[in-house]
């Protein structure tokens, strides 16, 4: 079995981030009330766990998650309204092709992927 690891996002309200990771591609597999667990079925999955009052305020949400993926236009013009930086997606100096969102309870979400070296 290869390893993997799925994040588990704290969320003051389930709806809205359910709604939120809908856009980026992501499904409910499961709903248990205060937990989901969501997957788009090609690789990533993601646990939203219902945290009351975290964080105080949404710009002090210190966490963030990174998806890797190969249609990142794609997924930008599905998000274009949320996406933080003006001019992105766009190759970053560390390589990679990106753009980033907020989600509802604060968390940065960054989307991309990796530039070969022979593409930069």
């Amino acid at each position: 079995m290869n390893h993997y690891s799925v994040p588990i996002i704290a969320s003051q309200d389930l709806d809205k981030s359910e709604a939120f990771y809908r856009r980026l591609g992501f499904d409910v597999l499961h709903d248990y009330g205060h937990y989901r667990i969501l997957s788009d079925r090609r690789g990533w999955h993601l646990h939203l766990n219902y945290v009351p009052d975290w964080p105080k305020t949404v710009e002090d949400n210190p966490f963030g998650l990174y998806l890797y993926v190969e249609n990142v236009d794609e997924i930008a013009a599905q998000v274009s309204d949320l996406i933080i930086e003006k001019g992105t997606p766009c190759v970053k100096p560390w390589g990679v092709y990106e753009f980033a969102v907020s989600d509802p309870s604060g968390l940065l979400v960054r989307i991309g992927r990796i530039i070969p070296q022979d593409e930069e």
